[in-house]
């Protein structure tokens, strides 16, 4: 269809639905008319060959109309604020938390409660861990949804989450949430319906008679949890066929080649955006296009479906960002951000999953080549987009950082591996570490590694020791972590419980629905007359949380933490400290983390490449430095973390 064709099938669909093209809406009708060519060839793309195509087609476009025109005021004039040179989601005075609203705090309701609670910390930007009805026995934390659009009944209700949006909205914060579009629950009105014989609904999921064929498919796909999910099918009695469950047995993998599911999960899309998110996360974006023969994992197909859906939600909800949770290799992670003519225009944010998996190699060897290793693929990320940073959150650490960069720093990978996991897991002589293994994969030896990030820098064994010299030095490693994750660039994702040193909870042991998962060990039920500790000086609470909140003060404080490819890595001559620079027109800043149980050192040399003389201030104690001679050096304490400012 040439341009001037689409345009005018736009403009007669606009005015079918009494929009505005000239006055009220006529911004809606730019942004439409300036997608409709790559909404037009990505769906062709797709769908093209559908015998009903054109219909599917038009059945998109009515979509994006209505939602627009369900959008409420507020978030209208929401959206054009956000509108501007510089992406809203780059700026460093976002710092989010993500938490389980029930474990968190028992409801919705009494979230609104905590949100002093919150601000005190510095926190921004609230990410609810899954919240719409999900089977309580069959739920996977929540993403296995059985309705998209209703506020399990655990959590509250629909209103109630009206109103946190409205309380977020009056104190100048923000709402994040997921939506799961690669598969439902087996107990989704769409799964119910294929089970009882519906073909249209049957359709909408991976259903096959034929045992050869699951077969076939199995040997290409790689097992997701081979412990307690094996292969990447369920047999269906009720109907006698195969579904296609990648993730557990109870969660159905949706059909997104069936363009009606397409329209389908995007008008769900667009349901979350106008109840106020402003950053929607697309669980587990790698797996949503299947291909027989293929590992289905990060095919083209995948990429294509997100960039249509980023131009559609341009269009009628552009103040809802994007957040694509694929957890692949770095190299992988970057094609989320879009490629060629949609570079910049797929997802606007990834998780930077490579940097959080080498903060925690390099805590455990003291060794930051790796770490360094891995930075020229994440610098390729684009303009305008960003990550997420995090250190730890709700799901198990992936050493998914490929075995090249475990090389260059002179490691066998299967052996270095090794030991990272028997480090975690508390099994390597010596460690101080307290996690468990994750989905260990008997073939092949492959785990992920669970527990708290206090738990895993040390903090669980040294209570249990009374050793007071470990406390200490497990706050200082936690610290470390959060600082560097708070100051490498991206929007800073703190993980409920971290804030005040939660070590882990085992009472997941006792609950049947939860105990063949030990992520529920780094899920924690929040005490909060523990949490209250935070204003008790000397407490663990107090002295966790009082340093956060300072890295959190001088990361809003300035302008060179927004993440607009600012960031300059260091050559520090010492693979102990990983060091960069942050900057701007005006300003530089150094951070410097020491991941050594030791004192090291960095020779000014380090700064004089990068072009720096005279003074530089430390942030966190106002200690004022001046460059010294080539062998001189700036000492950091065993795994301090230093933000040293120029001038």
């Amino acid at each position: 269809m040439e341009l001037d064709e689409l345009e005018k099938n736009i403009t007669e669909i606009l005015q079918q639905n009494k929009i505005d093209i000239e006055k009220s809406d006529v911004l809606f009708y730019r942004r439409f008319i300036n997608a409709a060519s790559s909404i037009t060839e990505l769906f062709t793309a797709l769908y093209g060959s559908n015998n009903n195509a054109q219909k599917h087609y038009n059945d998109l476009l009515q979509t994006i109309v209505v939602a627009y025109t369900n959008r409420n005021k507020n978030l209208k004039s929401r959206d054009n604020e956000k509108q501007g040179k510089e992406k809203w989601f780059v700026s460093s005075q976002l710092v989010g938390m993500s938490l389980y609203v029930d474990r968190f705090c028992g409801s919705l309701n009494n979230l609104n409660n905590k949100l002093p609670y919150l601000q005190t910390l510095g926190v921004n930007l609230l990410h609810l861990m899954p919240i719409m009805e999900s089977p309580a026995n069959e739920s996977d934390g929540g993403y296995a949804v059985s309705n998209f659009r209703q506020v399990d009944a655990r959590f509250g209700t629909n209103n109630d989450l009206a109103q946190v949006q409205q309380h977020l909205l009056a104190n100048n914060m923000y709402l994040m949430m997921d939506i799961v579009l690669n598969h439902t629950s087996q107990q989704h009105e769409w799964a119910l319906k294929a089970i009882g014989g519906d073909a249209y609904y049957q359709d909408f999921f991976y259903l096959y008679n034929d045992k050869n064929i699951v077969d076939y498919c199995n040997s290409t796909m790689p097992e997701i949890f081979p412990e307690s999910s094996p292969g990447s099918f369920t047999y269906n009695e009720a109907m006698q066929k195969w579904v296609m469950t990648v993730f557990h047995s109870y969660q159905w993998d949706l059909n997104f080649s069936n363009p009606n599911v397409f329209i389908a999960m995007l008008d769900t899309i667009f349901y979350y955006a106008n109840i106020g998110v402003d950053i929607l996360r697309i669980d587990a974006p790698a797996f949503i296009w299947k291909k027989m023969g293929t590992t289905c994992q990060n095919l083209d197909e995948a990429h294509q479906l997100l960039c249509l859906i980023k131009q559609c939600v341009q269009v009628a909800t552009p103040g809802m960002a994007l957040l694509g949770e694929a957890i692949v290799a770095p190299k992988e992670i970057i094609k989320y951000f879009g490629t060629n003519k949609y570079l910049a225009n797929e997802c606007d944010i990834a998780y930077a999953a490579t940097n959080m998996a080498l903060q925690w190699d390099a805590l455990a060897t003291a060794d930051t080549t790796v770490m360094l290793a891995a930075q020229p693929d994440i610098l390729k990320k684009p303009n305008g987009t960003t990550w997420i940073t995090y250190t730890r959150c709700h799901d198990d650490i992936g050493l998914g950082y490929s075995d090249e960069m475990i090389a260059s720093a002179g490691y066998q990978p299967y052996e270095h591996r090794k030991f990272i996991k028997e480090y975690y897991s508390g099994t390597y002589p010596n460690t101080t570490a307290t996690g468990a293994l994750f989905s260990v994969n008997p073939k092949t030896q492959d785990a992920r590694i669970s527990g708290t990030l206090a738990s895993l820098c040390g903090l669980e064994s040294a209570i249990n020791n009374n050793d007071r010299v470990a406390v200490k030095t497990a706050i200082d490693k936690i610290i470390l972590l959060q600082a560097q994750t708070l100051l490498i660039g991206g929007i800073a994702m703190l993980y409920y419980g971290d804030e005040v040193g939660y070590i882990n909870d085992y009472t997941y042991l006792n609950d049947s629905s939860k105990s063949y998962d030990n992520r529920w060990m780094h899920r924690p039920q929040i005490d909060w007359q523990k949490n209250d500790l935070y204003n008790i000086k000397n407490t663990v609470a107090q002295r966790v949380f009082t340093v956060t909140q300072q890295a959190i003060t001088i990361r809003k404080s300035n302008p060179v933490f927004n993440d607009v490819n600012n960031i300059d890595w260091l050559a520090v001559h010492n693979k102990h400290i990983a060091g960069f620079v942050r900057y701007n027109d005006t300003t530089k800043i150094i951070c410097l983390f020491n991941y050594a149980p030791t004192v090291q050192g960095l020779t000014w040399y380090a700064f004089k490449q990068k072009g720096m003389s005279g003074t530089i201030t430390n942030l966190c104690n106002r200690q004022t430095y001046t460059l010294g001679n080539d062998n001189e050096f700036i000492n950091l304490q065993p795994y301090e973390y230093m933000v040293l400012q120029v001038g």
